[in-house]
């Protein structure tokens, strides 16, 4: 269960862990046991931050070897999962039970815990983020002890703890204790198609930006942000949608002839199905499938969020930094996600466009990289995805978020000594 870790590192191999200590209970009494023993701890997940966000000196627990559970309710409009699953893994087996997520990541490999922890998304108009399908949590405290959260007007019958409000407990950054099991809303299952458009001039983008991310259920965006070069669109369309097909010619652009790859050049055989093929959700809304590795690996990841009123703005000033961005840039992503009320989630309370920028992995030339885009994009006050690299100060960050003060008191109550802090949350949150 505990092992001293010379050398762990996130899955780019861009974060080293400090952690004194590694633990992978098997039992949720053996996380109790473990928390209510340990001064500093913090939780890992699947290990896909690109940001010290798991991070700690003391001990470091992973949930990935917790018992697997996958509890479908009665009434089938909920799951109850391990904290540590892979999203992967659960569609595998809501799917065969004709049930389905409202939306997915790009990456199914993630684990549910550490993306709903982060603010973790997909893209759609009217798809907020993930951590938006949870309706209630298991949760470890300080004191070791096991609390069930869930709103007062949760679907989810179990009794709610009425001390601990969801919304500031489930984009939580892992500064309230361990997420052993999360439940989710589910709802009927359904195929989607994926198709990818090429050769989308930027002009054309901007001009209907609207309606490129209005043509499907999940739309991304792929630039490499070097004047001229033509962007393409990824649509994803749920089947019985009543959007009309999109022209050969739409936006001047054409259907890609063959399956393909975020990055250029690279083979597409980690990707999911394309070329409007219908198929399952699980097989469509990611770009990846769980059974390849995802994306280069050798990269460095950043995220942006900016209220969707200002997207045309804010692509206009990265537009403008284009010289600096291109040459460190493996490829940028543009994608859309919906309002939430999750205290510090990058999409509270606005409807944002979020700018992805996957990066060379040399963090010495990306950093002054990020200090021109952050001091560009602060008069729209862009808000940082958590599990991502950025450089934005302390009070920055913490201006951002109306209910900063709320979270730190739900904190304090929860954690007085500070056991689930590390360098990053305490500089941002506290």
């Amino acid at each position: 269960m505990t092992s001293t870790i010379p050398a762990l590192t996130n899955w780019s191999g861009t974060v080293t862990f400090s952690a004194a200590r590694v633990h992978r209970p098997t039992s949720v009494e053996q996380v109790q046991s473990l928390v209510a023993g340990s001064d500093r701890v913090r939780v890992l997940g699947s290990a896909h931050s690109f940001s010290p966000i798991a991070d700690t000196t003391g001990d470091l627990i992973s949930v990935a070897d917790l018992p697997s559970r996958i509890e479908i309710a009665p009434d089938r409009r909920s799951v109850t999962v391990s904290g540590g699953l892979r999203y992967g893994a659960v569609a595998i087996a809501l799917h065969a039970e004709g049930l389905a997520l409202h939306n997915l990541g790009s990456l199914p490999h993630i684990s549910v815990a550490g993306a709903v922890s982060t603010g973790t998304h997909g893209s759609g108009d009217w798809n907020a983020n993930l951590a938006t399908a949870v309706l209630a949590i298991d949760l470890v405290t300080a004191d070791g002890e096991l609390h069930h959260v869930n709103a007062s007007d949760s679907i989810v019958e179990n009794t709610n703890d009425p001390a601990i409000d969801l919304n500031g407990a489930v984009v939580a950054l892992g500064c309230l204790g361990v997420v052993t099991a999360v439940t989710l809303r589910t709802e009927p299952t359904y195929d989607m198609t994926q198709g990818v458009v090429e050769g989308i001039s930027p002009g054309a983008v901007a001009s209907h930006l609207d309606e490129v991310f209005a043509a499907g259920d999940s739309v991304s965006i792929f630039t490499g942000w070097r004047h001229g070069n033509p962007a393409q669109v990824w649509v994803k369309r749920r089947v019985d949608g009543a959007r009309p097909a999109l022209a050969d010619d739409w936006l001047g652009g054409h259907p890609a002839d063959g399956p393909r790859h975020p990055l250029p050049g690279v083979a597409a055989a980690a990707c999911t199905g394309q070329l409007d093929v219908p198929g399952p959700w699980l097989e469509r809304l990611p770009h990846f499938r769980l059974d390849h590795t995802p994306s280069s690996g050798a990269e460095l990841q950043t995220e942006y969020f900016v209220p969707r009123a200002d997207a045309l703005a804010a692509l206009g000033v990265v537009a403008g930094l284009a010289a600096h961005v291109a040459p460190m840039l493996l490829i940028s992503e543009l994608r859309t996600v919906a309002a939430d009320e999750l205290w510090l989630s990058p999409a509270y309370q606005r409807d944002c466009l979020a700018l992805h920028f996957t990066w060379k992995p040399d963090i010495a030339a990306v950093l002054p990289v990020l200090h021109q885009l952050e001091s560009a994009l602060a008069p729209f006050g862009a808000r940082p995805h958590w599990g991502k690299v950025f450089v934005m100060s302390a009070p920055d960050v913490q201006g951002l978020y109306p209910r900063l003060d709320d979270f730190r008191e739900l904190r304090a109550r929860l954690d007085p000594a500070n056991h689930f802090g590390n360098e990053m949350v305490d500089r941002y949150v506290s």
